[in-house]
């Protein structure tokens, strides 16, 4: 079972710039929350409490400030600052003493999830034991993504390929992944791409060259979302007050989360009401415990 998780939150955001310049991109709003909450959200909802998040030098204090009682919310957050952007794998070799030779789950800090059923796929992503397990989604245009082709009838994974040229499939990698503790050891055995960074891929397919990879579908009515450019940005946030607005319950609300899974009690909701302050986000929080 996993119960560690590691948030990559770094990354320069250049393609955001110049919002970027002064604030982390996971600090900025999607609609009524920062962008953090909605990945963090997801392994709260995996029952992952013990978190790594990897952030950018001199971006520490920003996310302390926003995380200054974590307590509250059920988790033990830790915090590291990255020199460099060296390739989503390298978080595996940052991380190495808080993974300390357990299974290991990660999130993209900018990718968005969201679903009907997708609190049960989460936690059986949870109980893997060996191996790695990754989450796939069909998106209209594959060569833009890593992609699996898959034998349609045993789900098998037969091919793992970054951005094709070619059509392989249209079953897009998202940026959510479940590994076994043999991560670390082969993420230090990956070498760097003709651009300088080890790449998930790579890594991806350690382990399905060894047979120990294993996939899991986000199924029609789901949403993955990325968040890397503007344009992508604005319409994940529309789609959250678009949903929350017509349901009148609020996506990635964490405290609601981790009130649901028994972590935390009335008294800690109290306590990030009265940190918060008055905003419609408390508002929310106080008919949690009427």
């Amino acid at each position: 079972m996993i119960k560690k998780g590691i948030i990559l939150a770094g990354g320069m955001g250049t393609r955001m710039s110049p919002l970027t310049k002064a604030v982390n991109k996971q600090l900025l709003p999607i609609y009524d929350k920062p962008l953090i909450y909605y990945p963090l959200s997801i392994l709260m909802l995996a029952k992952i409490k013990d978190i790594l998040v990897i952030v950018n030098k001199g971006q520490l204090n920003q996310y302390k400030k926003l995380f200054t009682n974590y307590e509250n919310l059920g988790l033990k957050l830790t915090f590291i600052e990255q020199n460099k952007p060296k390739g989503l794998p390298d978080a595996f070799i940052l991380g190495e003493k808080f993974i300390n030779k357990q299974n290991v789950a990660m999130i993209l800090g900018d990718n968005f999830f969201y679903g009907q059923n997708l609190s049960a796929l989460l936690k059986k992503c949870a109980q893997l034991k060996k191996g790695a397990k990754i989450i796939l989604h069909n998106v209209q245009n594959p060569g833009s993504f890593g992609v699996a082709k898959i034998n349609e009838k045993n789900k098998k994974i037969l091919k793992i390929v970054e951005k094709p040229k070619k059509f392989i499939s249209n079953k897009a990698i998202t940026g959510l992944y479940f590994f076994d503790k043999k991560v670390v050891n082969y993420a230090k055995q990956l070498k760097p791409s003709k651009r300088g960074e080890l790449e998930i891929i790579d890594l991806i397919n350690k382990y399905k060259k060894n047979n120990k990879l294993s996939a899991e579908f986000i199924g029609r009515g789901g949403a993955w979302l990325d968040t890397g450019s503007i344009s992508d940005y604005y319409k994940t946030s529309a789609f959250v007050q678009a949903v929350q607005n017509r349901q009148g319950v609020k996506i990635a609300c964490l405290e609601e989360i981790a009130f649901l899974n028994g972590w935390i009690k009335k008294k800690q909701i109290k306590n990030q009401i009265n940190f918060y302050g008055k905003c419609e986000y408390s508002d929310y929080l106080k008919k949690l415990i009427k």
